[in-house]
């Protein structure tokens, strides 16, 4: 069991999502929250924005980096992103939500679980390409950057891992 916040409610889990990202981590993320009882927030950052202002909760208000392409679009969360999301996670029964943050996904992701006292942060690895180096993959590790940053623990869902029983029950892998 997680710790509680002041409000009495367990810690939430933070897990970091994007596009195309393989679903057993968001699973892996869901499975750890219904285990705590906690919300599951399921946070983008977007690297083209800043953060102008935000609320308790962690959403924030975000400006472009480039004054020169203004896109609306871009000052919500991705609709597909949402609704892929909400495919994955319909049939858990879990309590979860989108959360939009600005810039490196690294410092925004520690910022909001230090925000929300989030239990736990949550990322998926990268799936290496031929062309990239060791170094490069370090280079720009969110997982790493945020292992070195945090004080609350991180766990690290492996892009490539195969799920052989379900990690939500009444779920397929």
């Amino acid at each position: 069991m997680t710790e509680k916040t002041p409000h009495g409610r367990p810690q939430p889990v933070v897990v970091g999502v994007h596009p195309g990202q393989p679903a057993h981590v968001l699973r892996t993320a869901a499975a750890f929250a219904l285990r705590f009882g906690a919300e599951l927030l399921c946070a983008y950052a977007n690297p083209g924005r800043f953060p102008v202002s935000e609320d308790a909760s962690g959403t924030v208000a975000t400006g472009s980096i480039d004054p020169d392409f203004e896109d609306q679009a871009e000052e919500s969360f991705d609709p597909a992103l949402a609704a892929r999301l909400a495919a994955l996670l319909a049939d858990t029964g879990l309590a979860w939500r989108p959360v939009l943050l600005a810039g490196d996904a690294a410092t925004a992701l520690g910022h909001l679980a230090d925000t929300v006292d989030a239990a736990m942060i949550i990322v998926g690895t990268h799936q290496r390409s031929p062309g990239s180096s060791l170094h490069d993959f370090f280079a720009r590790s969110v997982a790493t950057q945020l292992a070195h940053k945090q004080s609350r623990p991180v766990v690290v869902v492996p892009a490539h891992a195969h799920e052989a029983t379900p990690l939500i029950p009444g779920t397929r892998g």
